[in-house]
């Protein structure tokens, strides 16, 4: 089917209920281009006390009902062919009405779903498509709302390959030649028997054909055919992380239709000896956790935004994403395909047991197969997708029926797709939370095992860190029992928090492979240690890569006070972010990256991260999901001659810290000391300098310096140009820097922007976790000495964009659009 985007020409407004329009109530549509976050552009509001926790789920943000509406012409020649419209994904309870007529709905928020509109519509004239999203603390993380990713419309014969109806598998591959077998539905909506020309051809990625075949298939009205076709590519370019070749399957019904999918020769094999191989080499998971929110952007899907992200996580050194907890985007699939960044989807975050008051649970009985079969025909193309998730952390995993329930979803996606592996991110403790006072009594023989050989911990002790708690009461014996099926059920076991059980499982399951599908960022050398040792263990997800949008301060920095003894999960109004991502909402890489790719043996260099003098000597009480209260920076105006903390990261024997000059020290760094140690001095501005030495000599070294003198504007976009369309974007980073170019982290002032010319502002922020300003403004302060504005193109041309800020000299950025 001829596919054309369909995301031009819309128009929004808040759903106003039609008896009060009749009594006067007017809300004006207003023009938007798809894809658009509705729920961004609401205004925040402080809950009362009791929806706190709710509320700071989705970063204060209200829900809504939303409408879209779009007139589009439909040409006289289109009649009697078939037309389709398909929409990546609306949150949520979507429900599209053509030309006044109920079409189809789909309460999946994250789901693509095509609407059957040909029988509704009025041919050489104009029609109306009307969608409706609906959105009321249906979620643990913020979500937007609305038509977020990209719609399109597909014409076709009624003789044609069917939507997602083109699957490539490689089932057998060695060095000389790797056997692609190329699966095509065809569908005949005709009264008559047809019989056509099926040509197939594999193409590299140079263009060129390297493999093709021809074929005839008679497909009976209404009974869709399958054709089957086997061809040999020879000396294969393989799929691998670090070489994404891609190939092109072209499949042609001769005079009728057209469909090419892109795919990867790779292979997968899984045990728990070797663990998992890709192409027969063992590869372990340096895995990320993400929501789908896009920063500035709030939910707004487009393809640019989806590859800057799978692109700086990869740069900082992760292999593979996990998407939680709901599909991937397809764009984002398509930036994983070519980047090579290894993915595991997941389809569901609740099944029939609810974690917030409307959310898809109450779908999930009708739905679920529906859903399933969605995400696995989005997927099964694409080279980087090894594994599908069935749920996270599902309360019911730990009863009969929910094991029964995850045997049938896992069944599910095994009859669609037998390519791939199945697991499913079980949390040991909600597993058994109905039983939660028995598992506490058996946490105490876990608790050595939680705390690390050697080290012994009471059980008060435990319960004082969550993250203790949750790995101690994952190793219990109750727990073991309750997950048992619900682990046999899978390919591979996902544990959430529950890296005590890696060693144990050796021996009480010999035959599980397991991934540690959510991890503390803190814990990644004590897990990194273990998956290394451990061959059944195949990987780690980090909670989170990247930054995010509501479950707010779940990762900000606390200390202990007289009026807070305990660190709080969430904070109040108005915090905006999670604040526990690697990198933050604007791509910028905080600490923990660099500790994370020194723990990975990926840099040689140290890292220096200072602690905020303004809380030295305070007790910390963050969260388990809590980095440190650093950044790397040494311009701490105000705080001369006051003590300072200094975290330094690094895999060597020992590090060196020299102060202008001056040596504070040499301390033993690496592996055995957990790849950091700390020294304590007094802020004198200057330079920073930390060398790092294995067997007395250097690997590397970390400078820091003091910023000084008049402060500058600096804007940068990331690419000089673009294209005016298929989603791409333009994104201008805004720093305060002194003369030389050192950023200036402590001289936060507003900065506007004025975009002309051939685009529009799309976003614009910083990574603030706790701000009432907007995303859709003209003017934002920055935070830590940035800000990021986000460029979307209008047209071919030139987008100008013009920063100011008070004591700076603006600044230009020119971006060509072609």
């Amino acid at each position: 089917m001829i596919r054309t985007s369909f995301n031009d020409g819309w128009q929004t407004r808040p759903k106003v209920n039609p008896f009060a329009e009749m009594s006067g109530t007017k809300v004006a549509f207003r023009p938007v281009t798809l894809p658009h976050d509705a729920m961004i552009e609401r205004e925040r509001t402080a809950p009362d006390g009791e929806l706190t926790m709710q509320g700071g789920a989705e970063a204060y943000f209200p829900g809504g009902t939303y409408e879209y509406r779009k007139t589009f012409a439909v040409p006289e020649e289109h009649r009697g062919k078939r037309i389709l419209f398909e929409f990546e994904g609306v949150y949520r309870d979507a429900v599209v009405f053509v030309n006044g007529d109920y079409a189809g709905q789909r309460p999946a928020g994250y789901s693509h779903f095509h609407i059957d509109a040909d029988r509704f519509l009025r041919y050489g004239e104009d029609n109306e498509i009307r969608v409706e999203a609906r959105t009321h603390r249906d979620s643990r993380w913020y979500t937007g709302a609305g038509i977020y990713r990209d719609t399109w419309m597909l014409v076709g014969e009624v003789v044609r390959i069917a939507p997602d109806g083109v699957r490539v598998t490689t089932p057998d591959i060695d060095g000389e030649r790797a056997v692609v077998e190329v699966a095509t539905r065809v569908e005949n909506d005709s009264i008559a028997i047809r019989t056509v020309d099926v040509v197939t051809e594999i193409r590299d990625g140079e263009g060129t054909v390297v493999a093709s075949d021809s074929s005839k298939v008679t497909v009976l009205p209404g009974e869709p055919a399958t054709v089957r076709q086997r061809l040999y590519v020879r000396a294969p370019l393989l799929w691998s992380t670090a070489s994404p070749a891609l190939y092109a399957a072209t499949v042609t019904l001769k005079d009728l239709d057209t469909e090419t999918v892109p795919f990867g020769i790779r292979s997968l094999r899984l045990d728990p000896e070797h663990g998992l191989r890709i192409n027969d080499e063992t590869v372990k998971l340096r895995g990320a956790c993400v929501h789908h929110d896009n920063g500035v952007l709030g939910a707004a899907t487009f393809a640019r935004a989806e590859e800057r992200r799978v692109q700086l996580l990869k740069d900082a050194g992760f292999n593979a994403l996990r998407m939680s907890h709901h599909p991937m985007s397809k764009a984002m699939l398509d930036a994983c395909d070519r980047l090579g960044m290894l993915v595991v989807d997941e389809a569901f975050d609740v099944w029939t047991s609810g974690k917030s008051e409307f959310d898809y649970s109450l779908n999930f009985p009708e739905w679920w197969e529906r859903d399933i079969e969605a995400m696995v025909a989005k997927d099964f193309n694409h080279p980087s997708v090894i594994m599908y998730s069935i749920g996270n952390e599902i309360p019911e995993t730990g009863t009969p029926s929910g094991a029964a329930w995850g045997r049938r979803l896992a069944e599910k996606v095994r009859s669609l797709d037998r390519t791939r592996y199945v697991t499913n991110a079980v949390n040991g403790m909600l597993a058994a939370m109905s039983e939660l006072g028995k598992l506490v009594g058996q946490s105490q023989e876990s608790a050595e095992r939680a705390a690390g050989e050697g080290e012994e911990k009471g059980i008060n002790t435990l319960m004082a860190d969550v993250g203790d708690m949750m790995n101690a009461l994952s190793a219990s014996s109750l727990v073991t029992e309750k997950t048992a099926e619900s682990f046999a059920v899978l390919d591979v076991a996902g544990m959430n928090y529950a890296e005590a059980r890696y060693a144990l499982d050796k021996d009480l399951f010999p035959h599980r492979v397991i991934l540690g599908t959510e991890t503390f960022p803190t814990r990644i050398d004590g897990n990194w240690r273990l998956i290394k040792q451990l061959g059944h263990v195949i990987g780690d997800f980090t909670w989170t890569g990247w930054d995010y949008l509501g479950e707010v301060g779940i990762g900000r920095p606390q200390y202990l006070t007289p009026e807070g003894p305990r660190p709080e999960h969430t904070a109040p109004y108005p915090y905006l972010l999670a604040g526990c991502g690697d990198l933050d909402i604007t791509g910028h890489r905080r600490p923990a990256s660099y500790y994370r790719e020194i723990v990975f043996g990926l840099r040689t260099e140290p890292y220096i991260a200072v602690r905020r003098p303004e809380h030295h000597g305070k007790t910390w009480a963050g969260t388990p999901w809590s980095w440190s209260d650093s950044i790397s920076t040494w311009t701490w105006p105000g705080h001369g001659d006051q003590p300072v903390a200094i975290e330094v990261y690094g895999d060597a024997d020992e590090v060196e810290l020299l102060l202008n000059g001056r040596s504070l020290g040499r301390r033993p760094v690496g592996e055995d000391h957990r790849f950091r140690t700390e020294f304590d001095t007094t802020y004198e501005p200057g330079e920073l300098l930390a060398v790092a030495y294995r067997d007395g000599a250097e690997t590397g070294r970390h400078t820091l310096h003091t910023a000084t003198g008049p402060i500058r504007l600096n804007a940068e976009s990331d690419r000089p140009s673009i294209t005016a369309n298929g989603g791409d974007l333009a994104y201008v980073t805004l720093t305060l820097t002194d003369p030389d170019g050192t950023p200036h982290t402590a001289a936060d002032r507003p900065v506007a922007v004025e975009v002309s010319g051939a685009g529009a502002l799309s976003g614009f922020g910083s990574a603030d976790p706790s701000t009432e300003e907007r995303f859709d403004t003209t003017e934002r302060r920055t935070y830590e000495g940035r800000a990021l504005a986000v460029l979307r193109p209008t047209g071919p041309g030139k987008i100008h964009l013009v920063a100011s800020a008070p004591g700076c000299a603006p600044v230009e950025v020119v971006v060509a659009v072609e």
